[in-house]
């Protein structure tokens, strides 16, 4: 009676994720493995060429040439995930212990603040990054008034550009995981390492990091997987020259019109991102136990 009511309970949510994630993604299998129409779409017959694309090109006399071009893309997307992540890290931690500190009212505007970007688009608010760094932005605008440059710096179309956009939208979701983990800290730990005189940087190392690093592992998944697929900062921050996966796999499906090969790389991001995820439960278990 209990297994059949919690099977009753539990099929909307099967029903929604098969529909929505599981379906997709078997198509996305099976597109991976057909053949690129010139005008978009795919073709018969299977083939596997999508995957070999990520390593070889054809030459003139259809050999197999080893090429650097996508293994630089993949290298680089990890690059900017990775460094987002432990950005976010550095600058959430900081955040989310301020956020505990606080009283009852005040925790709760200070909540507020950190979950407002999610209230506005994030097109919008990545654009609006562009209008600030550009040359005739915001930011080279009060480094002139200040007399600071004569010139406009570069600082639109670059991996710094991108990288701040990257760590501006994820970094609430490094905030709040740590935030969730700090509030459960039973402040009496704290009171207890002083009192066998320890310093501050003993407590943090001994008794709050170890207390907050499940916060912080489910923090680091939710801001390096988004980061890895992200399109939107590398095509308006990095202006196109700077691809990574996410751009690559949106050009695939629109210019290029290679849906085998966008297809490849989706599975290929969504294989890196369940890796992610279960590295991190099996140390999340590992913690625990």
């Amino acid at each position: 009676m209990n297994s059949q009511r919690t099977l009753t309970l539990a099929a909307p949510a099967v029903l929604v994720i098969g529909i929505f994630m599981v379906v997709p993604l078997l198509v996305a299998v099976a597109y991976s493995f057909m053949t690129a129409n010139p005008y978009g779409g795919v073709d018969m017959p299977l083939t596997a060429d999508a995957y070999v694309q990520f390593l070889f090109q054809r030459d003139f006399d259809d050999t197999l040439v080893f090429s650097w071009s996508y293994v630089i893309i993949i290298l680089r997307s990890v690059y900017l995930a990775g460094l987002t992540t432990v950005i976010c890290l550095i600058l959430g931690f900081p955040v989310a212990w301020y956020l505990v500190c606080q009283d009852e009212n005040r925790r709760r505007t200070l909540l507020f603040l950190v979950t407002l970007p999610f209230w506005i688009n994030t097109l919008i608010r990545t654009y609006c990054w562009v209008l600030i760094l550009r040359d005739e932005g915001l930011a080279n605008g009060l480094l002139k008034a200040a007399g600071v440059i004569s010139t406009p710096l570069p600082l639109l179309y670059n991996d710094a550009s991108i990288l701040l956009g990257l760590v501006y939208t994820f970094l609430p979701f490094m905030v709040l995981p740590i935030y969730s983990t700090l509030e459960r800290i039973d402040p009496r730990l704290i009171e207890a390492a002083y009192d066998l005189y320890a310093n501050r940087r003993a407590v943090f190392a001994r008794v709050i990091w170890p207390l907050a690093r499940p916060g912080a592992l489910v923090g680091a998944s939710l801001v390096f997987a988004p980061s890895l697929g992200s399109f939107l900062a590398p095509d308006l921050l990095g202006g196109g020259k700077k691809l990574l996966i996410g751009s690559l796999v949106q050009m695939q499906f629109t210019s290029s019109r290679n849906w085998p090969f966008g297809a490849a790389l989706s599975i290929l991001v969504t294989i890196a991102v369940l890796a992610i995820f279960v590295s991190r439960s099996k140390k999340a278990e590992e913690a625990r136990r």
